[in-house]
């Protein structure tokens, strides 16, 4: 029997994937990484310095609920217009200065250096 070659090429990928134990990349796949804000030793919650905060929404107008720091690693999930939506992973952002710990919600992704297959 002979197999379309589309059908081939799945076929080949599949067992590629499954000889390696990975899974095909989807959406969601995206680590970043917190860049561009100044250093956590120059925090003043008040001036907005030392951290990016995180947002109920994707804009600035949004109340913030939490922040992440620079060097901070989060996971982008989502992003609308020039804002990701993340969570932390892991850094500094486990153990804020202020807010919950882990953090979830939307960033400027102007202060993420992101990877992998992002939204």
């Amino acid at each position: 029997m002979i197999l379309p070659m589309k059908f081939l090429v799945l076929a080949v990928s599949l067992m590629g994937m499954a000889a390696f134990g990975g899974s095909p990349a989807v959406a969601g796949d995206c680590t970043g990484y917190v860049v561009g804000v100044k250093p956590i030793t120059q925090y003043n919650h008040a001036r907005g310095s030392g951290f990016l905060a995180v947002r109920t929404g994707p804009g600035s107008s949004y109340q913030q609920t939490g922040e992440v720091y620079r060097g901070d690693e989060v996971s982008v999930y989502d992003r609308r217009g020039n804002w990701y939506a993340i969570t932390c992973m892991s850094g500094r952002c486990t153990n804020p200065l202020w807010g919950q710990p882990t953090p979830t919600g939307w960033v400027s992704s102007r202060y993420v250096d992101a990877r992998g297959v992002c939204p």
